[in-house]
């Protein structure tokens, strides 16, 4: 993945009815290094990453970049959305000749199960459709991780493809925010 495109970053904190998706601050980067370091986390994505290494790695101020927003429930970071070029190499397309935007999202494990994901994700999904009117954006998944395959659902994403990636059968779906001519 790469960098979103220029959107006007960062943007109003959005605040839901339980959360706030913010800009990425210096508070953020213990639990930043949490998460990515988190075996739970990291179990569909490749495995997590030493504790050691993101302390070296891991700069003050983590994820500070157009697209990626801090999931903050009372005054504390529990997670991450993110909208990320994907690269045009990897299998997956909506249009063969057009670059495409892929949603991403990751919660600390005692975030899990109460709705958080949904609710950051479609938060942010409506910032998108105004900071980007029209383009679509892609999600692709694991099939074996459930839990993604229902709030991609959830969320209004559909299939376009399935495929083997990373040793493992990937979903692949797109959302739009327009809304398609009866």
């Amino acid at each position: 993945m790469t960098e979103l495109g220029p959107v006007a970053w960062p943007p109003a904190p959005i605040r839901t009815g339980r959360l706030v998706l913010r800009a990425s601050e210096a508070r953020d980067r213990t639990a930043f290094i949490e998460l990515f370091a988190s075996p739970e986390v990291g179990a569909y994505l490749g495995g997590p990453r030493p504790r050691d290494e993101l302390e070296r790695a891991v700069p003050e101020v983590p994820g500070r970049r157009p697209g990626f927003f801090v999931i903050d429930l009372e005054g504390a970071m529990i997670g991450v959305v993110t909208f990320d070029r994907r690269d045009a190499e990897r299998p997956g397309r909506v249009h063969a000749d057009a670059g495409q935007t892929g949603l991403g999202y990751m919660l600390l494990p005692k975030a899990w199960g109460r709705g958080y994901a949904a609710e950051a994700c479609a938060a942010a999904l409506d910032w998108f459709a105004d900071a980007r009117p029209g383009e679509p954006v892609v999600l692709c998944t694991q099939t074996a991780n459930g839990a993604a395959m229902r709030l991609a659902a959830k969320l209004g994403f559909t299939e376009v493809e399935r495929f083997e990636e990373y040793g493992a059968e990937q979903w692949f779906g797109v959302w739009s925010s327009v809304t398609p001519s009866a």
